[in-house]
């Protein structure tokens, strides 16, 4: 992601403020929550590179519980999360299909299950925001890596970062 930002440099201040406010910022949803949300997203759009960047750093908030990530990305229904993420996370399965998928029983649930406007909203956005990127990353052709490792690497550095771009090489921050 970061290689398509250094392409068009011009764009990268206004996406990473953007991503960092919504995926890193103080915010009733955990920083878990969000990026289990942005996962499941970019599970559903098959999109290897931000499922696993986004899992990884999901497994870093969460203390490396990789199975509770992997279960909640897979199958959220299955997974042992709490009934207010689990509906989040339809919601967001419904965003991935298309705006018009989402009812106001989607809706409905996560408000039974204690999610605030702002949750439901932020949801929204951050599912919205991921189809965008999984279009971005797979529509670039972009690489990613092959081996865990490497996400968790990420996967750290963004937790300890946040979503800033990074400045051009050789260029102090």
């Amino acid at each position: 992601m970061r290689a398509l930002l250094a392409f068009r440099p011009e764009i990268a201040p206004a996406l990473g403020a953007f991503t960092d406010e919504l995926m890193h910022a103080p915010n009733s949803l955990t920083q878990a929550e969000r990026e289990l949300i942005a996962a499941r997203v970019s599970h559903l759009n098959d999109c290897t590179f931000c499922r696993e960047s986004h899992a990884a750093i999901a497994v870093c908030h969460l203390g490396g519980c990789e199975e509770l990530v992997a279960s909640a990305v897979a199958d959220p229904e299955q997974a042992p999360i709490s009934e207010k993420l689990r509906a989040l996370l339809a919601l967001a399965g419904r965003v991935q299909q298309g705006g018009g998928a989402v009812g106001d029983g989607d809706v409905a649930r996560a408000r039974s299950e204690g999610a605030t406007d702002g949750e439901i909203h932020d949801t929204v956005l951050i599912a919205a925001a991921f189809c965008m990127f999984n279009r971005y990353v797979d529509g670039l052709a972009t690489w990613a890596p092959s081996t865990w490792e490497d996400y968790e690497e990420m996967g750290v550095r963004t937790v300890e970062d946040g979503y800033r771009p990074l400045p051009p090489r050789g260029v102090e921050a």
